[in-house]
């Protein structure tokens, strides 16, 4: 194995770990702010570091449309390209294999894609995936597969899962062996946990230097979720890095670290600092809404972001209404900087064996909800 990765401490089925990379260091349980085309939408590379952030997401089937894999490299790989010193993980193009199924012809042996930009044709095989992986540097690379639709029956989950499966073993061997970079399964299996345990069994027997757990956070309910990683999550190496694909609300990421996983990435924060929706201590707030027009308030007493440093809810609310780009870029840096707030949180109550006490903590202030100024 290519990686190194350390369980550090333990409370309950939660870990406090240490991941180390050819590019850096990842303190575990971690959040990986996503960056889709070699860039955190509305942040630059630096912000984003300051956030608390340690490592970001690339996408493969977004960076082999544009600029292209090849040029990439040729500039001397996606860490340079963005300004993105520290790792970075790269999703295979899977997730796409089901989003956008209109523009996807799949067969056994990989997936054509028809390009939404300008209509020329891609394909994505295991093999091809894993090259561009390569060839834009990943530090963790993703094993190619078919994310499995919500909701699905038991026989098609098996077809989608076992598909993966077959396809994770050909990238497994397509993959080049370096110091610092490893490559990482994912588990489906939809809803059904005995697909889950084939899952995790076959990907076992391949060999990985860690694991995912995919095909959760698309319509299942956080109910059901939660379920699902209580039957797959304590199957996978104890001794590898476990990584919860696309996943999501704070009380998700709480949820799912107390039930084991290590790794998160979501683009929910971003998305939300665009759309004039704030994370905080206390639940969500919707910055839009004319309550906050005359709140000299920030958005969060105890947050140390530059938006709630510097920034009065209503110079938020009046960025937004005027359409201003900085509302986006201030509301992403608070989302960012509260996601790595949670992880700094669930770190330190893991090391200190009181994780159970945090969540309380934590559960309690989302419910009390945010506080009108009087």
């Amino acid at each position: 194995m290519s990686l190194s990765f350390e369980v550090l401490a333990g409370d309950g089925a939660a870990r406090r770990g240490r991941l180390n990379t050819a590019h850096g260091t990842v303190e575990t349980p971690t959040f990986m702010p996503v960056g889709t085309a070699g860039t955190v939408k509305a942040m630059m590379p630096q912000s984003v570091a300051e956030t608390g952030a340690q490592i970001v997401l690339g996408n493969t089937y977004h960076l082999m449309l544009r600029p292209g894999a090849e040029r990439v490299a040729a500039l001397g790989g996606l860490h340079r390209f963005m300004n993105w010193p520290g790792p970075i993980l790269t999703d295979s193009g899977g997730f796409q294999v089901m989003s956008l199924k209109d523009l996807r012809k799949l067969d056994d042996d990989g997936v054509t894609f028809r390009s939404p930009i300008d209509g020329a044709r891609h394909r994505l095989t295991p093999e091809r995936s894993i090259e561009i992986q390569e060839l834009l540097d990943a530090d963790i690379t993703m094993s190619f597969d078919e994310c499995t639709s919500f909701p699905a029956t038991e026989d098609e989950a098996a077809f989608s899962m076992r598909l993966s499966m077959k396809w994770a073993a050909r990238g497994r061997k397509a993959f080049t062996e370096r110091p610092g970079y490893g490559l990482f399964g994912i588990v489906q299996g939809s809803t059904f946990l005995d697909l889950r345990a084939e899952s995790v069994k076959a990907l076992v027997d391949i060999g990985f230097d860690g694991y995912a757990v995919g095909g959760l956070a698309v319509g299942e309910g956080q109910a059901e979720m939660f379920r699902v990683l209580e039957g797959t999550v304590p199957l996978l190496p104890r001794d590898r890095p476990r990584y919860l694909m696309g996943v999501g609300r704070p009380s998700d990421i709480v949820g799912a670290v107390k039930r084991g996983i290590d790794m998160f990435d979501c683009v929910m924060p971003t998305r939300a600092g665009r759309t004039a929706q704030a994370f905080t201590r206390r639940g969500e707030l919707n910055l839009r809404n004319a309550r906050h027009r005359d709140d000299h308030r920030p958005i969060d007493e105890r947050c140390g972001c530059p938006a709630c440093r510097h920034h009065s809810r209503a110079y938020l609310h009046h960025l937004i209404r005027a359409e201003e780009i900085l509302a986006a870029m201030l509301l992403t840096w608070h989302n960012l900087h509260y996601y790595q707030d949670i992880m700094r949180g669930l770190r330190d109550a893991i090391e200190a064996g009181s994780l159970d006490a945090w969540i309380a903590g934590f559960e309690d202030e989302q419910a009390r909800g945010d506080i009108p100024p009087l």
